[in-house]
């Protein structure tokens, strides 16, 4: 009755369909109809069944001069050893004894106004903020390495803030690292990206989809251009590893001088897609995509410390259609890892893994 009666008087602090990756990694935004495709895997309910189950729409959170964006998943999907873990795979071992208490959804809401919203015009929206808390709590747990922050010009020091903010308002939060990348900021989780890099580094084959204007169809990078990205990766490992080994604060910073790299396909590998694109860069984002179909992948959770269960999408990417037989091994290893992180946690229940094919008439990357 009280988290009934909180929920009327914050009025505005409801939840909203978690934000996708902003600024082309979501990969798309959506102008045409979706063809949904047939359920294939299962839904990790606490105390329910496994049954196949819808998945509501993800939007984009962040607007941006090219059209960028996401999609719905209809298509339910999870964990296996749901029958035989029951409750310990929807809370995570730590879940099984007292739940941790409820986060206050005024002091997360103005945590990102005070820290994240100085010198903005507008306001930050209280969904939107909660949704933030929710992100960043989910990198904190493990289940994504990065979080790519797309909320406003906020800089690494109001970023840190936040973060200290979010820790007075009860999250206990582990170590995290602030990456800035010519103008953006990334918050990691740095065991969890350095590990994103290394599956990146030794996956075979290359995990980078060459998706040139100049092509017919997407296809997997040559040797010669996934050698190429196989140098930027090593380099953005090497500076994680020294950063990592020199800090001494709970919210370490760094910047790093991305000279040539493709950032749609770096930041593709830190926020933890199985595959990303590429294409030249002096193409500008030009590609092969358009009424290419693709299908779709999103992975949400339900968070009880927010709101008693805000929805929040953990990631959000795309593979055409014609690529997923050859990069079946690598999104089973996504599952499976996604899986096994989610057990290891006991901040988010109900995990739900959902994909649709979707073909458009134009995507911007």
């Amino acid at each position: 009755m009280q988290l009934e009666q909180r929920r009327k008087e914050e009025g505005a602090l409801t939840s909203a369909p978690a934000a996708a990756a902003p600024f082309g990694y979501a990969l798309f935004r959506v102008h045409g109809d979706a063809a949904a495709a047939p359920p294939q895997w299962g839904r990790v309910r606490r105390h329910r069944p496994l049954r196949p189950s819808p998945l509501g729409p993800a939007r984009e959170g962040r607007s941006a001069p090219a059209s960028r964006g996401a999609v719905s998943g209809p298509e339910a999907a999870g964990a296996g050893c749901a029958a035989t873990l029951g409750r310990g795979l929807a809370m995570g071992p730590a879940g099984r004894g007292e739940a941790q208490r409820l986060l206050p959804a005024p002091q997360l809401v103005a945590a990102a106004r005070e820290a994240l919203g100085a010198g903005s015009r507008r306001r930050l929206a209280a969904a939107r903020a909660l949704q933030l808390a929710g992100e960043v709590l989910a990198v904190a747990a493990g289940l994504k390495p990065a979080l790519l922050y797309d909320c406003g010009a906020a800089g690494p020091a109001e970023l840190r803030r936040y973060v200290e903010r979010l820790r007075e308002a009860g999250l206990a939060l582990c170590r995290l690292h602030l990456l800035g990348v010519a103008g953006e900021v990334l918050l990691l989780h740095p065991g969890r990206a350095r590990r994103q890099l290394e599956a990146a580094l030794r996956a075979h084959p290359a995990p980078f989809m060459d998706v040139a204007a100049a092509r017919c169809s997407p296809a997997l990078c040559g040797p010669a251009e996934a050698a190429a990205i196989r140098g930027h990766l090593e380099a953005l490992l090497v500076h994680l590893v020294a950063a990592e080994e020199a800090a001494n604060t709970p919210v370490s910073c760094s910047e790093v001088v991305a000279t040539g790299w493709n950032l749609c396909t770096v930041f593709g590998v830190l926020l933890g897609y199985p595959a990303a694109y590429t294409f030249p860069v002096e193409e500008g984002g030009e590609n092969c995509l358009a009424l290419t179909p693709l299908r779709v992948f999103t992975a949400q959770a339900s968070c009880p410390r927010i709101q008693g269960g805000l929805q929040v999408q953990i990631c959000s990417f795309s593979i055409p259609e014609s690529l997923c037989a050859e990069l079946q091994e690598m999104l089973d290893a996504w599952r499976e890892e996604l899986r096994d992180d989610f057990c290891a946690q006991s901040d988010f229940v109900d995990l739900c893994i959902s994909s649709e094919v979707v073909s458009l008439p134009a995507v911007a990357l």
